[in-house]
């Protein structure tokens, strides 16, 4: 099934946080947080503003975003469990780390 957001929303897979401290010590499940970290699978069209002009969004599928804690809606599409937030709720775009991920 395909899956586009409405609007000003953005569909975000979360990154895995790394399973070890940098002391090497095993993080157990239920003690990890929810990464705060993500990739943009769709985005919407944009937001409209007071004359009725479409706005785009400022990023695109295949990003690499930081995110707020509490920010966006769980959701599961495909088996796939998926956050749904607006544009408003992302921090800012990692430039430059998927290559270096590939890299290593």
């Amino acid at each position: 099934m395909k899956f586009r957001p409405l609007h000003d929303r953005v569909v975000v897979r979360r990154l895995e946080s790394e399973e070890k401290t940098k002391g090497g010590i095993i993080i157990p499940d239920t003690a990890k947080e929810k990464p705060q970290e993500g990739e943009i699978i769709a985005v919407g069209s944009g937001a409209r503003d007071e004359s009725g002009k479409l706005v785009p969004l400022d990023v695109k599928a295949g990003d690499r975003i930081l995110f707020g804690k509490w920010s966006g809606t769980e959701v599961k599409i495909d088996g796939e469990d998926l956050l749904i937030m607006k544009e408003s709720d992302i921090m800012g775009v990692l430039e430059g780390v998927a290559a270096r991920k590939k890299a290593a």
